[in-house]
């Protein structure tokens, strides 16, 4: 991983972890319903959008390593599990 990506994605993770922080703030002070659960849904697309950019990054650079050494098959089938995987 490039290290401007991985600064990047570091980033977004100590992000995620204030707003999860955030929340449980949130809960002990009693705060509305409605409001953590809006804070939940932005932690959600948080990482759901981290995890695309890992996962691009799992494309670009590990798979087209990969073709040296493994069958475009072989790579087409990892990608699909990984993908699989994360969508879960």
């Amino acid at each position: 991983m490039v290290n401007e990506e991985k600064q990047n994605i570091l980033k977004r993770l100590r992000r995620i972890e204030g707003q999860l922080k955030g929340i449980q703030r949130m809960i002990e002070s009693d705060v509305c319903c409605v409001d953590v659960l809006v804070q939940i849904a932005a932690v959600k697309a948080a990482v759901n959008k981290t995890g695309t950019l890992i996962f691009e990054n799992h494309a670009k650079e590990c798979l087209s390593n990969s073709l040296e050494s493994k069958s475009q098959e072989d790579v087409v089938k990892e990608l699909m599990q990984v993908l699989t995987s994360f969508i879960k």
